[in-house]
């Protein structure tokens, strides 16, 4: 009973401590330190084998995963040097017109957070840029970050196949699959994402209007104002900004064509096989046509791929840390028990996937670290229960992509951070668009599979 109170008072204390912004790694540490002495596990065990270099280990992932990391990392910061996700996001503007802020914003973060960008570069992209569009299209702060979170945090990350995100890697590397899996599927989750998620913002644009409610500035906007593009003469065009984003894809999706087309090789299959070497490749190879195409980043690459791999760092040793506290969790009877429960519902196995992955993420607060700790710890079971592995890849990366933005989520609170906003003011908006939206979008294609298998 201790135990099981002790793995209770963990999560809680970890939720505590990220909610006031501490550190992750340290509030991460604190829980465990709980977690173990409330269920007599030995502190060498907790601190040097369970949390660092276990199955679902900080190291572990770590260790596995670095490369991926490191190159998502150095692409977006070379994209941001090369001011390409500007001239993006700036293309689309014009295009659309600033009345359709919402949807530019969601537009632009999903192309770039399909296209390897990594998430904290799409957020500092698009503030600087998003001040202007709320400020002329008179939008509340509070939805504009909502179609940010929307864009680079729901169906790109989750549901679309090809991309390189981490949590579509990660299900590959676990299952022995490729980053397409279940593709069909997750295209279909995708569209409902997208389509729900807009039809409420601009619902909720429209009621905050008649309301009286608009953009007001903070002396923050001014800062980050003199950091968007003044005029389109620094900017390159949108065919040369786009260019590394669509050599990424296509790249990633080029073995896949081969493979369907007929065509058999030794690096056909390598890349099929190795989502996390293939992926990196990608990524570095988009990177490489940055340099080619645009001379700021040949200026000063040194110091850009420097930054881009110090931008690596912080996501990675969260991201570890989270799992690790994951790794230690799942060592407990407690989380023993929990699973038990969960594989023992008498419940339809892609329904049981979907609450357990959900509820897992839900704990952790991150969908990478929840699906990690799913697929090392139940989707063996899933496995030999009769569940493909490609649906298992897709049905699994939609859930973890649910709960995972509850209000101790580490991205939620970047956000708030970055736009000067409370949970007060806006989680019930961000809990829609990346909670409720996602959630409703994989229990529709939960219950397509469940008609068809």
């Amino acid at each position: 009973m201790l135990g099981h109170l002790g793995l209770l008072a963990g999560l809680v204390l970890l939720i505590v401590l990220a909610l006031r912004g501490v550190n992750i790694l340290l509030a991460v540490l604190f829980s465990i330190l709980v977690i173990g002495l409330t269920n007599g596990m030995a502190l060498q065990e907790v601190f040097l084998q369970h949390f660092p270099f276990g199955a679902s280990g900080a190291f572990s992932f770590a260790g596995n995963f670095l490369l991926l990391f490191l190159c998502g990392a150095l692409f977006g910061r070379i994209m941001a040097a090369s001011h390409a996700a500007q001239g993006v996001a700036m293309a689309i503007t014009r295009w659309l017109g600033a009345p359709r802020a919402l949807l530019i914003a969601m537009l632009v973060c999903a192309l770039l957070t399909y296209g390897g960008v990594v998430v904290f570069v799409v957020i500092f992209t698009m503030y600087p840029i998003g001040v202007t569009l709320m400020k002329e299209a008179n939008i509340p702060r509070r939805l504009y970050a909502a179609a940010i979170a929307l864009g680079a945090g729901t169906f790109t990350m989750t549901a679309l196949p090809g991309t390189p995100s981490i949590h579509n890697v990660i299900a590959a590397n676990s299952l022995g699959t490729d980053l397409f899996a279940g593709g069909w599927y997750g295209v279909l989750a995708g569209i409902l994402m997208a389509g729900f998620g807009m039809w409420y913002l601009e619902k909720q644009w429209r009621t905050a209007i008649s309301n009286g409610e608009g953009y007001q500035a903070t002396p923050k906007d001014e800062q980050m104002a003199a950091l968007a593009p003044q005029g389109d003469a620094r900017l390159p065009g949108l065919a040369r900004s786009i260019a590394p984003i669509l050599a990424v894809l296509f790249l990633i999706v080029l073995p896949r064509l081969l493979m369907l087309s007929g065509v058999s090789a030794d690096w056909i299959s390598f890349a099929l096989t190795q989502p996390i070497l293939w992926a990196s490749f990608a990524l570095l190879s988009g990177s490489a046509l940055c340099y080619v195409l645009f001379p700021p980043v040949r200026a000063n690459f040194v110091k850009t791929a420097g930054q881009g791999a110090d931008d690596a760092l912080l996501p990675l040793i969260n991201t570890a840390a989270v799992i690790g506290f994951g790794g230690v969790v799942i060592q407990t009877p407690g989380f023993h028990a929990f699973a038990a429960w969960l594989l023992g519902l008498q419940l339809p196995d892609l329904l049981s996937v979907f609450i357990s992955a959900n509820l897992i993420s839900g704990i952790t607060a991150s969908a990478s670290g929840g699906l990690q700790i799913f697929m090392s710890s139940l989707a063996p079971a899933y496995l030999e229960s009769g569940v493909s592995p490609e649906l298992l890849h897709r049905i699994a990366n939609l859930a973890a992509g649910g709960l995972d933005s509850l209000p101790h989520s580490g991205a939620v609170i970047a956000l708030f951070t970055l736009m000067g906003l409370s949970h007060k003011e806006a989680y019930r908006d961000i809990f829609v668009v990346t909670v409720l939206v996602p959630m409703l979008a994989a229990l529709i294609v939960v219950g397509l599979a469940m008609a068809l298998h």
